[in-house]
This record gives structure tokens, sequence and C-alpha cells, in this order.
């Protein structure tokens, strides 16, 4: 007998962009579902749970609408203790698993309302009207504005809450726990609140970038050049006489400020948007600044003090995706890592190179302002500093005396040595550790 012929597999044709269609699907479908591991424990529990104005109102829309409050406080307890497992956001939901008082966790789901088209075009015309309203977005914050434009925050009754649990309360504790817990979550990333009505991180970028742009064409088209003399170079070169070319007519004005790259799209085995972006970007201000003042202030700059002003200059401090891979970029080629970066970035926008230089270098300075800081600082109630170098240390705050003579503010956890910049500088001790104390 002849051996069975195996039936031959179906080739499947090649279509031309379906594995660029396939990994766009895939990565709308990541933007669309995030997953957050579980939270800690509290360490210091009591208080306000939410740190944010945003995260306060998310807390309250729960709160307000909550039938019993012995449920919301041990809700309230079971986050404070850690009880809530990872939590997954995809629009209209969040849904975690919650320990109770039987071995097995209950479900826990919170629902919330998508919004309409016609309300993503209010928020994305009113983010595109103001640049300061975009960039307050990269940097993980919500301005009233842009919150009111779209209604995002949910009101009493919004949140609906549901869980597996045989207790018919609304809210039940384990429901209250896993709102407790995402608004924790929503402080730290408030684009969890945008996807939660219905628009992920990235799409809602996308459009952002794409409505910014429409706008500002908008706004160059009402703006009309002035008339410049000009000629025709054949016109001009026709009436030359005894060799002598007619005078030149006079140069173009340099525009007040850099002009802005154009958008770069996102494709396959092409170059990194964001990296074009921020090459063209700087090479737009680089000639505006030659063009203007005759200088190049970076060419003066090392590798790393570039590296930081680079990632200085780009908005979300290194919490957006996007900002995420310019920071582990930058932070391979200088040799650093990302958290040598984000303290050298937080140096640089408190003060610029000399920022940078106070938070690198220590130096012993001359008799004068730095020995009558310590008997200034006492004099105004604020406690005994004990100095080191140029430096004036309790367990949590520093104050650091620049070259420049300005006082810088740090901040560190109490027991660690782990100082952080803080605040705004001062051209004394005291006014520089009022901005530290007061959240600068």
């Amino acid at each position: 007998m002849s051996p069975t012929r195996r039936p031959s597999r179906t080739h499947r044709p090649h279509v031309p962009g379906r594995a660029g269609a396939d990994e766009q699907a895939r990565a709308r479908h990541l933007d669309a579902r995030r997953t957050f591991p579980p939270l800690p424990p509290r360490a210091e529990p009591g208080g306000s749970f939410a740190l944010t104005w945003w995260g306060n109102a998310w807390v309250d829309a729960l709160e307000d609408s909550a039938l019993d409050q012995g449920r919301l406080a041990r809700g309230r307890a079971y986050a404070d203790r850690g009880h809530v497992d990872a939590i997954t956001v995809t629009p209209g939901r969040v849904v975690a698993y919650v320990h109770g008082s039987r071995p097995r966790p209950y479900r826990a789901e919170l629902r919330l309302r998508e919004l309409p088209d016609d309300a993503w075009d209010r928020f994305l015309d009113t983010a595109a009207a103001r640049p300061e309203h975009l960039a307050s977005l990269l940097d993980k914050d919500v301005p009233h504005a842009l919150a009111a434009a779209a209604d995002l925050l949910p009101t009493v009754d919004e949140l609906t809450p549901e869980c597996t649990c045989p207790d018919r309360g609304h809210p039940c504790k384990h429901t209250a726990a896993l709102c407790y817990q995402a608004a924790r979550i929503l402080d730290e990333d408030p684009f969890v609140l945008f996807l939660l009505r219905g628009r992920g991180e990235q799409e809602l970028l996308r459009a952002l970038t794409r409505r910014s742009s429409v706008h500002e064409a908008e706004e160059r088209s009402k703006t009309r050049a002035p008339d410049l003399e000009s000629r025709p170079a054949k016109d001009a070169y026709a009436t030359v006489r005894g060799g002598q070319l007619p005078q030149l007519p006079p140069e173009f004005p340099p525009p007040q400020y850099p002009e802005r790259p154009p958008s770069y799209p996102q494709a396959p085995d092409a170059p990194d948007p964001l990296a074009l972006d921020l090459l063209a970007t700087e090479a737009g201000v680089r000639a505006h600044a030659l063009l203007t003042t005759g200088a190049d202030a970076i060419a003066a700059l090392s590798p790393w003090q570039d590296a930081v002003r680079l990632a200085a200059a780009h908005p979300g401090s290194g919490l957006t995706a996007a900002t995420r891979a310019l920071y582990a970029s930058l932070s391979r080629g200088t040799g650093r890592t990302p958290i040598d970066l984000a303290r050298a970035v937080a140096a640089w926008r408190q003060g610029g190179l000399e920022g940078l230089s106070v938070l690198e270098e220590e130096w012993d300075p001359p008799a004068g302002p730095f020995d009558r800081a310590r008997p200034v600082l006492l004099a105004t109630g604020h406690p005994d500093f004990r100095p080191h170098r140029n430096h004036l240390s309790t367990a949590s705050v520093q104050l650091r005396l620049g070259r420049d003579g300005w006082w810088y503010g740090y901040e560190s956890e109490p027991g660690r040595e782990d100082w952080w910049p803080r605040g705004e500088p001062g051209r004394d001790p005291v006014s520089a550790l009022d901005s530290l104390l007061g959240g600068g």
C-alpha cells in the first residue's frame, strides 16, 4: 500500500501592510487596557487618601453616594492594609480581586460612563487652545479648566459598584477598598481617568498633537506676514552696469520665536518619532539663538549637562511612555541611571546649570553669608541645622549654598541620605526654606 499522503498546509498569502496593521491593532489594545500591581499598605493610615484634587474628587464621588458609612470605613481599612490585588483599568470600568474575611477573594468592580465624542471634542479644543494645558497633561497634572470642559470627573451616583460578595450594600467594603486604591493610582497617573472615560493615553496624545497642529495652522493663517521688498534675480543682474551690483534688499527679520517642527507619525521600520521631534526642535532652537544672538550657549555644555538640559526641557518628568524612553536613552548614552538623570533634571529645573552644579559639587564657602545663615534660621523659628561644607541639614531638610550666592533647598526621607532638589532657590536661606516647606 502506498503511504497516506498528508494534506499540505494551506499557504497564507502575504498581504502588504498586514504586519503593520496587526501591530497597530495590538498597540490600540494595550493602550485600552492597563494593569497595575498591588499597592503596598499605607505607611501612615488616616488623613486624606488622595493627594491630588482629581484623586479626592474620585473618592468624593463614592463617599457622597454611600448609604453606609461603616462599610466605607471598613473598605478604607482594607485599602490601608493592602487587601486589594492588581487593578485592571479598561474603558468604563476598574476591576480587582479584594481579600476579605474568607480565603477566596471577591471580584470587585467600579463602572463609569464613557464620554461621548462631542465631550472629547470640547476637551481637545480646550487643550489645543492653550499650550500650557498640553504641557500640564504631559507633566501628569490636570488643569481644572480641562476637567470641566468634558465633565471628566465622576459625579454623585455616577460610579456604579459591583461585587461577588453576598453584601448588597452600596457600596460594599470590597468595592469601597477598590475605590480608595484606585484614587492612589489616579494620583500618580491622571491618564487612568481618561482611559476610564474611553480614551487611552497614546490615542489621546495623538489626538491632542493633531488638534494642536490644526490650531497653530489656523492661528498662523490669521496673521498675515508683512510685505518684504524683493526683486527677481534675473532683473537685478540685467541692470548691472560697470561691474556694480545694485543694492540688495534688507535682510528678512528673524522670527520672534523658533518654530515647531512638523508632527512625525509612528510607522513600521521608521525612526522613532520622539527622537526626530527632539532633534528637529533642538536644531531649530539653536539656529534661532545663533541667528538672534550670534552665540550658541549649548556648545559649551558637557555631554552629561546637555543630556540633563534635554530631559529637563521635555515635559513629563520621565512619567509618560515617551519621556520614559527619552530618559532611558539619555541615561544609557551618558553612563548614568534614570534615577541619576531624574535627580539632575530636578536640579536643572530648580536653577539651570548652576542648580546642577549645586547638586553635584560640594565646596567650602568663605566666612560670611554661610556663617550667618544658622543664627538667622534659629531667629526666625526654624530648627537647628548642622553644617557640612556648603550644606546646612536637618534629618529631612537641607539647604545648599551655591557659588552664585543663592540658597537651594533639598529634601530627603528622614534617616536616608537621598537628597532631592525641592522648591525655588532664594537669595537668603529663610526664603529658600520657606519655598521648600511650602511645596515650592
